[in-house]
């Protein structure tokens, strides 16, 4: 009756898993918005370092980490497995639900693993300060615990609306030492144009994304860091599932289902990859992979797959992914990590490819399940995670109705401490459901760039 399974840290990863190796046919490239033209690492100077440029187009299986990075991994690092047994007695299913527990890092989420890897690599190259963007906090925490590590200033602006919601984040990252802007802010030109339109403006990931790269680009000793989306983000995550693969094995288990939630898709990837990599080299056949999304921003199952900026300010290179449109504003839910208008490039091909499932929940059903997950299992999920719960126990449940057992993996991605405001909403009843506006996202996709490739 094993509940928890942990690896020691000289188990722990040596190398991140590139999913670009076993992909059968590659993901469209990235195109310069004024030209149309591939973009070339010489264009990304500006706001990446070079290592972390060839990491982005690289192919190679395995990406060494940095024996840096691998000490202050080895703070939290490798996470425990646990198998949810209390859950699964709840729920009466014969299905056997595993989850994969990122709440141990000191910020509180996955988002560590890509934090630190990016402060490494940009202090090597003389940078002096990092901006960025965060929903719900998770990853401004993450930057700033890595900015404190590395001595580098840190810059994150904040969407408001989470900013409003969510005050103990920020305190967080105040106290690592970062400086919060709630966006849209008077402090940049993107941000003022939209508060010209919209003194009320709630900010949206797509807004905050805009303001911290314009300040990366004014600024030579500044770069810009994102904590989703990109290549090299989701490669630093595969942590996740390289240590999950070793501790099934020790568990003797192997999963039919591996179930996250999506806003950019690095904790969906970090737990998903290495698997799907198995399955793509044909040493597996049967897992599926299910990706979890709020209704209110269904990037993946009502979005368009196309090339589009990824902020709205329209500084950022064109990428073809499933979009909701650079100016679209989802409602103000609190799974503040989900509200983003794109999708990974990787995971939205890999959706074209029919290779992950995607699925859309409303808020009040996630939290009901994190509650219920709370109740069993002892930790309170944070809002976005609880998409991800929903999802397994949907799957657990489906079990029970066909009687068959399968192997149910999910990755909690973070703990819901900092989002205690949230759950005193939802037990108050002052939360509500929030469906995508069919009218406010068919203007914002009337707004996508021309490509002449499509």
């Amino acid at each position: 009756m094993q509940i928890k399974y942990t690896l020691s840290e000289d188990k722990m990863p040596k190398a991140w898993y590139n999913i670009q190796a076993d992909l059968p046919t590659p993901v469209p490239g990235v195109l310069n918005p004024a030209t149309g033209q591939p973009i070339t690492p010489t264009d990304l100077e500006s706001l990446f370092p070079m290592a972390l440029i060839k990491q982005e187009v690289s192919t190679e299986p395995n990406i060494q980490i940095p024996e840096p990075v691998q000490s202050i991994y080895r703070q939290w690092r490798p996470t425990p497995l646990y198998r949810a047994r209390r859950l699964e007695k709840h729920l009466d299913t014969p299905a056997k639900i595993y989850y994969k527990y990122e709440g141990v890092s000191p910020a509180g989420s996955h988002k560590p693993n890509t934090a630190v890897a990016q402060a490494y690599y940009n202090k090597e190259a003389g940078i002096q300060c990092l901006t960025t963007e965060t929903g719900a906090g998770q990853w401004g925490s993450a930057l700033a615990f890595a900015g404190a590590l590395f001595d580098l200033e840190i810059v994150v602006y904040m969407v408001k609306v989470s900013a409003q919601q969510k005050p103990y984040r920020r305190a967080l990252m105040e106290s690592y030492g970062a400086k919060v802007i709630p966006s849209p802010s008077h402090e940049t030109q993107a941000g003022r144009a939209i508060l010209a339109d919209n003194p009320q403006s709630k900010g949206s990931l797509g807004i905050a994304i805009g303001e911290a790269v314009e300040v990366a680009l004014g600024n030579k000793t500044a770069n810009y860091a994102l904590g989703s989306v990109l290549n090299h983000v989701l490669l630093h995550q595969t942590v996740i599932g390289l240590e999950a693969q070793a501790q099934l094995d020790m568990a003797g288990d192997y999963p039919d289902i591996i179930v996250a939630c999506t806003g950019g898709g690095s904790n969906f990837a970090g737990i998903a990859f290495p698997f799907l990599g198995a399955k793509l080299r044909g040493e597996q056949k049967t897992t599926r992979f299910v990706a979890v999304e709020p209704t209110a921003c269904p990037t993946l199952t009502k979005g368009k797959y196309a090339y589009d900026f990824g902020d709205t300010a329209h500084l950022t290179p064109l990428v073809k992914m499933h979009t909701l449109g650079s100016s679209f504003v989802p409602p103000g839910i609190h799974a503040g990590g989900l509200r983003y208008h794109g999708m990974s490039p990787l995971i939205s091909h890999l959706v074209e490819l029919g290779l992950i499932e995607p699925r859309a929940y409303p808020q009040l059903n996630c939290f009901a399940a994190g509650v219920m997950f709370a109740r069993t299992e002892g930790i309170l999920p944070a809002p976005e995670a609880n998409h991800a719960v929903k999802g397994a126990i949907d799957e657990a449940l489906r079990c029970k109705e066909e009687g068959i057992s399968r192997t149910i993996l999910f990755n909690l991605c973070g703990h819901g401490h900092f989002d205690i405001q949230s759950y005193i909403d939802y037990h108050a009843g002052r939360l509500q459901d929030s469906e995508y506006s069919e009218a406010e996202i068919a203007m914002a996709l009337a707004g996508l760039p021309i490509v002449s490739s499509e």
